[in-house]
């Protein structure tokens, strides 16, 4: 969670990274417009979480528009404070997430996905750190999966997956093989 301006930096350093931009400064306009949602993203959590002051308070209040108005456009439901540093969204489509889901540092999410309670609960799931969740996957209920687990196509997940580096997919999903996500997430 960004606590302070420099949790604020290397949030949006380590999203930067993840999304490949490394040596581009800023969000070029006309494009680039999942990094712009999140940097709108980082800043709105920023000023959520810090809020000192009248000037804060506006910052925050200009940003949750923004913010909104972008994850509409994109079609991405994401609540603040989820998804921990290096977050890297693929593609445009539809990404919808519970606000108590948690996710780990260095998230590669695809197009198509939902992270989401079921029968009526108040518990989502709590993934691990190095995490890559392909296109139409379904990550549902109080489920806990490891860190550097690979999460195949269109897999609905309904089982924890506590062991770290493997792939699970299928329907219901099932672990498949050893590899995880190593080739898809490069962490320096």
């Amino acid at each position: 969670m960004i606590q302070n301006k420099n949790d604020l930096k290397r949030f949006l350093e380590s999203d930067k990274k993840a999304l490949h931009y490394s040596t581009q400064n800023k969000p070029k306009y006309g494009r680039d417009e999942i990094w712009k949602y999140e940097i709108l993203l980082r800043k709105t959590e920023y000023y959520t979480n810090v809020n000192k002051g009248f000037f804060s308070k506006l910052k925050y209040v200009l940003y949750k528009y923004r913010f909104h108005k972008l994850s509409v456009k994109l079609g991405f439901s994401i609540p603040l404070n989820v998804f921990d540093e290096g977050l890297s969204i693929a593609h445009y489509g539809s990404i919808v997430v519970n606000e108590n889901a948690k996710v780990g540092k260095n998230c590669r999410i695809q197009e198509n996905v939902t992270i989401g309670s079921t029968d009526g609960k108040d518990e989502a799931p709590i993934i691990g750190d190095d995490v890559f969740i392909a296109s139409g996957a379904r990550i549902i209920g109080d489920i806990h999966i490891g860190n550097k687990v690979s999460i195949g196509a269109n897999a609905v997940v309904v089982n924890s997956f506590e062991e770290d580096h493997i792939t699970i997919a299928g329907v219901p999903a099932r672990k498949i093989s050893d590899k995880g996500s190593g080739n898809f997430i490069k962490v320096d």
